[in-house]
């Protein structure tokens, strides 16, 4: 049984901080978890009844907190696809050739229509409506008289309040992926189940380093 509960310890934990989880690691169960669910039916089978009824929960437990980040995920989306649709309107305002790839409203449509977008392709978008306002931000700091525009003045505003709406969101999905990674590894019920359904953990939401430079700064000075 030592080698069962070697896998009570949780790999997320080990050497990481909370939150700043870079890549997906799939669960697994060794020979120990597998020796334990033999024991249970072979020793009673009364114990091997409530393990299964244990692990039926514990599907259900995962399922509930799935559709819970989901949910998370599409407030930020909606929050994403606002900003991108604001700020192509101020680049049509300041008569600026800017490039805003389609291939962005193409993956934040998949991504409320529920098409299994990762939560690494969900961080890369927003870095990547960060760097059109970043660009935009330039754009406007070229020329100073575009600052006293009522509409591109606006443009801005809303932006920050939709920031500030997408840094809520995100507070709440990341509590939600931390319970997520949390739950996977607690040995035996729940990390069985993971490994069996091929659960990995799952990335937190990240502030885009183009934004944490631009929240230093005052657009209306």
């Amino acid at each position: 049984m030592a080698n069962a509960l070697d896998e009570t310890r949780d790999p997320v934990s080990e050497g990481r901080e909370t939150g700043v989880i870079d890549k997906q690691i799939p669960v697994t169960v060794g020979v120990g978890s597998k020796v334990f669910e033999v024991m249970l039916w072979v020793l009673l089978i009364v114990p091997g009844l409530i393990f299964q009824l244990l692990k039926v929960r514990a599907q259900a437990f995962f399922n509930a907190l799935e559709q819970r980040i989901q949910h998370a995920a599409s407030q930020i989306d909606n929050y994403i696809e606002q900003r991108v649709l604001i700020l192509q309107n101020a680049a049509s305002l300041v008569e600026k050739s800017m490039e805003f790839d389609r291939e962005t409203l193409t993956q934040i449509a998949k991504y409320r229509a529920g098409g299994g977008a990762s939560d690494a392709d969900r961080i890369e978008v927003s870095g990547r409506v960060d760097r059109m306002f970043n660009s935009l931000n330039v754009a406007v700091e070229n020329y100073p008289e575009l600052r006293a525009h009522e509409q591109i003045a606006a443009a801005m505003q809303q932006n920050a309040y939709l920031q500030k709406e997408i840094t809520a969101a995100r507070e709440i999905y990341n509590d939600r992926v931390m319970q997520w990674n949390k739950e996977i590894w607690i040995w035996p019920t729940k990390r069985i189940v993971a490994a069996k359904n091929g659960y990995t953990t799952r990335i937190p939401f990240s502030t885009s380093r183009e934004f944490k430079e631009r929240a230093q700064e005052n657009f209306f000075d």
